[in-house]
């Protein structure tokens, strides 16, 4: 599966242009753990990529939303890794993380909503001038983007990458694709 193949089945089952950015950030944050690893990009960037084509489809069922999104990318060619890591990025189905991929999208998925939100309270509503410290101090905020699984954030240390650098690395891959965000 080639990465337009995989933006287009997206596109074809996700209407809601948010979360259709939000998979692009995913992916953006995907493809920069993996160079950071030594990985796949473009296997670990199509897993961030299509890790949600299936919210609208589960109407947000958090019972189905995943299960279907995994049969869904395997009938589209995935890999079996691709399918698991999106199986299990979905927490209510108790299935554990087992490589590195899983956990990556695991935790880079709450990531995006926390730095989004870091860029829309400020004035230009931008990443351009967004800086980690910024982040991190945010995160520290319960109250900010109180939506935000920081514990699923925070165990980024799991795959070997402290906090403040995987902050770092998310930003920086966001702002990479500042424009496809609309930030």
């Amino acid at each position: 599966m080639t990465r337009k193949e995989a933006l287009n089945s997206v596109k074809a089952n996700v209407e809601n242009e948010n979360l259709i950015k939000h998979m692009l950030a995913t992916e953006a944050i995907m493809r920069a753990l993996a160079r950071r690893f030594d990985e796949d990009e473009e296997e670990w960037g199509l897993t961030g990529l299509l890790h949600d084509i299936d919210m609208e489809l589960s109407e947000g069922d958090m019972a189905t939303h995943s299960k279907l999104g995994a049969d869904l990318v395997r009938e589209m060619g995935a890999s079996e890794a691709i399918a698991h890591a999106i199986l299990c990025h979905n927490g209510a189905h108790g299935i554990p993380l087992e490589t590195k991929l899983d956990k990556a999208l695991f935790y880079a998925d709450p990531l995006t909503g926390l730095i989004t939100a870091a860029a829309l309270v400020r004035p230009d509503k931008k990443l351009a001038g967004l800086e980690a410290k910024s982040v991190k101090k945010r995160f520290k905020e319960k109250s900010f983007a109180a939506g935000v699984d920081r514990q699923q954030i925070s165990q980024c240390s799991e795959i070997e990458i402290e906090l403040g650098e995987f902050i770092e690395l998310g930003l920086v891959a966001m702002q990479g694709i500042a424009a496809d965000l609309g930030l």
